[in-house]
């Protein structure tokens, strides 16, 4: 979740922690207006390698490809 202080360093580790062990993960993004929300949203995504695949009001569904075997097969 990105609360009131934004887009931290711990953020991003417990992001990129989350992408390592699900794959696909949701976060919350309670900072300002929509331009604010949009821009903490995808500097997240640029800092952990992942793709932003859904919003919906201030949720941010991110994923990003396991390096091993991967548990989400996305169609071609």
């Amino acid at each position: 979740m990105l609360g009131n202080a934004g887009l931290t360093p711990g953020v991003v580790k417990e992001l990129d922690r989350a992408l390592v062990d699900h794959e696909l993960v949701k976060v919350s993004a309670r900072v300002g207006e929509r331009a604010a929300r949009d821009a903490a949203l995808d500097d997240l995504a640029a800092q952990t390698a992942s793709q932003i695949v859904q919003r919906i009001g201030n949720v941010g569904v991110f994923y990003r490809r396991s390096e091993g075997l991967a548990k989400i097969i996305l169609p071609d």
